[in-house]
């Protein structure tokens, strides 16, 4: 199966390993990106050396009776940088960009983004998900999303961990152990949680399909 090579999704590589950055000096935007223009974004913001962040899913097409590999933006239309005045007019003036979206809440679109990137390296099959309000959160407790926090569905005999992107409204899932999930503020290994879990399940997937 051939396999289109990836884009860089992640500028610099190690840009979750770094101490963090002071917030008021090199602060999360969001720009808002002309469609199909994500990956061109990030290109250009690699080679000027603003460090940023462009969700990828992996999505399996066909082509001439053969089968390629192809890595598509996750969250389409956006993409994550950090950077001051001068980094947002980079941005502004690449001619690719609708807006830049400021962030109030940094922390908290830090731990989401840092959430995503992980299920990311996992190599764990990821899809977009639509947006869950604040419900019955579990935790991960074993397993390589260890510490992970987010909103349990159970959809065709499959559990699926759905992580939410709260400024974009949007949110990713990625399939997971049930084994391996508990409520969140329950025990380590969660025994008597996970009975809770189980049971919230079918209240979950009515929610979701009323929305």
């Amino acid at each position: 199966m051939p396999i289109l090579k990836s884009e860089v999704a992640l500028s610099p590589p190690d840009l979750f390993d770094l101490p963090d950055l002071p917030a008021t000096r090199l602060p999360w935007r969001v720009a808002h990106v002309r469609s199909r223009q994500e990956k061109e974004l990030a290109r250009l913001l690699r080679g000027g050396g603003v460090p940023f962040y462009l969700p990828l899913m992996e999505k399996q097409v066909r082509r001439a009776g053969r089968r390629f590999v192809s890595y598509l933006p996750l969250f389409p239309g956006y993409l994550f940088f950090r950077g001051a005045a001068a980094e947002r007019l980079t941005v502004l003036a690449s001619a690719r960009v609708v807006s830049v979206i400021a962030v109030l809440d940094q922390r908290r679109l830090d731990a989401e983004l840092r959430a995503v990137w992980r299920l990311e390296q996992s190599g764990a099959a990821l899809a977009p998900h639509p947006y869950l309000a604040p419900g019955d959160e579990v935790r991960v407790v074993d397993g390589p999303f260890r510490g992970l926090s987010g909103v349990v569905l159970r959809e065709k005999g499959r559990t699926r961990l759905v992580v939410s992107v709260t400024l974009l409204r949007q949110a990713v899932a990625a399939e997971l152990e049930r084994e391996a999930l508990a409520p969140a503020g329950a025990g380590e290994r969660g025994e008597p949680g996970e009975r809770r879990l189980h049971a919230a399940a079918p209240a979950r997937r009515a929610a979701a399909r009323a929305r």
